[in-house]
C-alpha cells in the first residue's frame, strides 16, 4: 500500500505546480469580538434542536470534558490579532436581456456556510465583507416548506411561485423550489465516517477545537452498531488516532476526541491523503461512505495549491467517497478554500459558530448532511423574450454554467441529501413594465406585441440530475404561465424575499430601489411564520446589527451580541 501512496503524492506535488483558479480577496481587518450585548427590539426563541433521550444520555455520559491545556508548541500562522481571512471575490449576476440570453443555466446549492459565518462576525461587532455573503447560502439556510414528491420515482419535487416583487411594483419574483425525500435518521444506510479534525497551532482558541470536540459528539451520539467512525488529524504531520470503530462504542470514539490537543503547522493535504486511505479501507458498498473535513483555515504545509487539492477531492469523489466540509473559528478562517472543496467532493460546506448550529446540521439535518439521494443537478430557466424584457438570477453566482453544460453530463454540479430544500428565486421584468433596469435600444429590439406559440407561458423550468451511482442524466421539466402570478406573495415567497434583501443590504443594496433596513426588518417580522425553532426571529436581531453598522460612521465600532444573546432557552 506505501508504494501506492507514495507514487499519489509525488503526483499530486505536480499538479501543485499549477495556478490557483479562483482569485481570493482578504478581508478587511475585523474588529475585537466585544462582550456587550445590543438589545434587539423583541425577544425571539433560541434554536435548541431536541434530540432523543437516549442520545442525550450519551453525550452527557461522554461527551468530553474540558481538555487540558496544551504545552506551548511554534505556529507559522499570522500574528496576534491579524485578520487573514479570506473569501473568493464575487460581483452579482448582471441583469439580462432576455432577447439576447433567453437561457439561464445553474448548478443547485445547499450550503449554509456563508450565513453562520456573517452571523458570527455581526455578534461579534465586525462588520462583513462584501465578499463573504453568498444570498443563495442566505435563503437556503431557511426552510420554506416546499411539498415533498409523492414518491420515490423522482427523488424531488419542483415547484413554482409568481408575485410582485416587494422593491419594485413593476417587476415580479419566481421563486423556484425544490424538495428531495425525506429518509429518517434511524432508515439511513450504514455509514463509514472519516472525521479529519485540523489540530494545528491556530486550533486552540474555545471557538475552534474545543467547539470542535462538542460538535462531533453531538453527531456520535446519533450512531448506530451497524456504522464505523475513524478520526484523522492534522497538523505539522497526519495521523490515524481511531481506527474504523462501530457506533455502537461512543466511549471510546468520545474518548479519542477528548484527547485531541491543538499544535504545530498544517498540512492539511497528508490528512486529506489519509483520511481518504482510511475511507477506502472502511469502504461500505451500497453505503454511506464519507470523509468530514473540520477546519479553521488553510492549508500551509505540504500541497497548498487549491486546483491541485480540487482535482485530488474530484478523483475521490468518482471512487465514491464524498467530502463535506465544516468551518470553525475567525482570524485565518479560508471560506474559499472550504466551501470549494465541498463543491468538488459532493459534500455539502456548513459554519459552525455555536454548539445549537452544530445540533441543527449533524443532528437534525444528519439525514441531508450524509445521504445524497440526487447527483450533478443543474437548474435551466428559459424565459419567453415576448413576455419577459429582462431578469436576474439572485445569488449563485460561482455555480453559474454555460447553456451547452446542462446537457453535458460529464460537467459536475451540485447534490441534493435527503429531505433538502433547494430555493432559488429570479427577479423579472415583464415586457412593457416602467420598471426596466435597461435603456431601450435603438436597434434590434423585439416589439412587444411578437407572437408567441407558448400560450400564456412566460418560462420553462427544466432539471437535470443523476441518481447515485449512474452516469447519465434524468430531465424533469415545468412551466411558468402568465396565469400563475399571485397579486400578495405567500408567506415562503415574502420571506425569501425579504432574507435576499439582508443579503443584498449587506453587500452594498444596489439592488432594492427604495427599500431600506426599515423594510427589511419589517418583512422578516410579517412573514416569520411556524418558527419552532427561532431562526426566523434570530435574524431579526441580525438585521438590526447590520443596521447598527450601516448607519455607524466609518472607523466606528459597533458593539456585538454574544452568541445566543435575546435567545431565551425554549
Amino acid at each position: 500500500m506505501r508504494a501506492p501512496f507514495l507514487l499519489l503524492a509525488c503526483c499530486l506535488g505536480l499538479i501543485a505546480c499549477h495556478p490557483t483558479r479562483v482569485a481570493d480577496t482578504p478581508s478587511p481587518p475585523g474588529g475585537p469580538a466585544v462582550e456587550a450585548a445590543s438589545p434587539t427590539p423583541e425577544p425571539v426563541p433560541v434554536y435548541d434542536m431536541a434530540i432523543s433521550a437516549r442520545a442525550a444520555s450519551e453525550v452527557a455520559q461522554f461527551a468530553p470534558p474540558p481538555a487540558p491545556p496544551a504545552p506551548p508548541v511554534p505556529w507559522n500562522g499570522p500574528a496576534a490579532g491579524a485578520n487573514t481571512e479570506r473569501y473568493a471575490s464575487r460581483t452579482d449576476n448582471p441583469v439580462q436581456r432576455t432577447a439576447d440570453t433567453p437561457v439561464s443555466t445553474f448548478s443547485i446549492d445547499v450550503d449554509t456556510g456563508s450565513y453562520s459565518n456573517v452571523r458570527r462576525m455581526l455578534r461579534q461587532g465586525v462588520r462583513p465583507p462584501a465578499d463573504a455573503v453568498r444570498a443563495e447560502e442566505f435563503i437556503n439556510y431557511f426552510r420554506y416548506g416546499h411539498p415533498a414528491p409523492s414518491g420515490r420515482e423522482v427523488p424531488f419535487r419542483i415547484t413554482t411561485e409568481l408575485a410582485p416583487s416587494p422593491w419594485a411594483r413593476g417587476r415580479q419574483l419566481l421563486m423556484i423550489g425544490l424538495r428531495g425525500y425525506d429518509v429518517p435518521p434511524t432508515s439511513l444506510p450504514a455509514a463509514n465516517l472519516v472525521f479529519l479534525i485540523d489540530t494545528s497551532g491556530s486550533m486552540g482558541s474555545p471557538d475552534k477545537l474545543p467547539l470542535l470536540q462538542k460538535a462531533f459528539a453531538e453527531l456520535v451520539a446519533q450512531l448506530r452498531p451497524q456504522d464505523r467512525v475513524s478520526l484523522v488529524t492534522y497538523a505539522g504531520s497526519a495521523g490515524l488516532v481511531l481506527a474504523p470503530t462501530p457506533g455502537d462504542r461512543k466511549a471510546e470514539i468520545l474518548s479519542a476526541l477528548r484527547n485531541l490537543h491543538a499544535g504545530g503547522s498544517t498540512h492539511g493535504s497528508a490528512g486529506l491523503q489519509l483520511a481518504y486511505e482510511t475511507a477506502r479501507q472502511a469502504h461500505v458498498e451500497g453505503g454511506i461512505n464519507r470523509v468530514i473535513l473540520a477546519t479553521d483555515g488553510d492549508f500551509n504545509v505540504g500541497i497548498v495549491d487549491r486546483g491541485a487539492l480540487e482535482t485530488y477531492v474530484a478523483d475521490q469523489r468518482r471512487g465514491g467517497i464524498a467530502l463535506s466540509t465544516l468551518g470553525f473559528g475567525q482570524g485565518n478562517y479560508h471560506d474559499a478554500m472550504a466551501e470549494r472543496l465541498a463543491d468538488v467532493g459532493d459534500g455539502q460546506h456548513a459554519y459552525i459558530d455555536t454548539l445549537q448550529e452544530a445540533r441543527k446540521v449533524l443532528v437534525e439535518e444528519l439525514s441531508s448532511t450524509l445521504l445524497t439521494i440526487a447527483n450533478d443537478v443543474k437548474v435551466q430557466v428559459e424565459f419567453d423574450p415576448a413576455r419577459v424584457a429582462e431578469y436576474r438570477l439572485i445569488g449563485y453566482e460561482n455555480r453559474v454554467l454555460r447553456e451547452e453544460d446542462f446537457a453535458n453530463d460529464r460537467v459536475d454540479a451540485g447534490d441534493i441529501g435527503a429531505g433538502h430544500e433547494v430555493t432559488a428565486l429570479y427577479e423579472i421584468v415583464p415586457v412593457g413594465s416602467a420598471d426596466a433596469w435597461l435603456s431601450p435600444r435603438r436597434y434590434g429590439t423585439p416589439s412587444p406585441q411578437a407572437a408567441s406559440s407558448t400560450a400564456g407561458e412566460i418560462a420553462r423550468v427544466s432539471l437535470r440530475y443523476k441518481l447515485p451511482g449512474e452516469t447519465r442524466s434524468r430531465l424533469v421539466e415545468t412551466t411558468v404561465r402568465s396565469a400563475d402570478l399571485r397579486m400578495q406573495p405567500g408567506e415562503s415567497l415574502r420571506f425569501a424575499a425579504a432574507v435576499a434583501a439582508y443579503a443584498d443590504a449587506l453587500r452594498g443594496g444596489t439592488r432594492l430601489g427604495d427599500w431600506g433596513w426599515n423594510d427589511i426588518r419589517r418583512e422578516v417580522a410579517a412573514a416569520r411564520g411556524d418558527d419552532p425553532w427561532g431562526l426566523r426571529g434570530e435574524l431579526l436581531g441580525l438585521v438590526d446589527l447590520a443596521r447598527a453598522h450601516a448607519d455607524a460612521p466609518a472607523g466606528t465600532t459597533v458593539p456585538g451580541q454574544p452568541s445566543g444573546a435575546g435567545r431565551p432557552n425554549r
